[in-house]
């Protein structure tokens, strides 16, 4: 059985219709001087843990918005839309 999302424009919808767009990352205090190692880190290493997180999914099938997803990586669940 497929990812079904809710999309708050256009219903409920399979997976398929979106793109991932990664985890929501958790941000601390903003940093006056980027550091590239940590900057690499939090775009291409992502945490993946087990249990609930949010994600970014667009909908380019649909009305072609960004939504925050609350999805539980265990069972693939969707919790909330925010």
């Amino acid at each position: 059985m497929p990812i079904m999302l809710s999309c708050p424009h256009c219903g409920t919808r399979p997976h398929s219709e979106f793109w991932y767009g990664g985890e929501v990352p958790v941000r601390g205090a903003p940093a006056t001087e980027v550091d590239l190692e940590e900057d690499f880190e939090r775009v291409w290493l992502h945490r993946n843990a087990r249990g609930l997180q949010e994600e970014r999914w667009f909908h380019w099938s649909g009305c072609r918005r960004w939504l925050t997803v609350v999805r539980d990586t265990r069972n693939n669940k969707i919790h909330d839309i925010l």
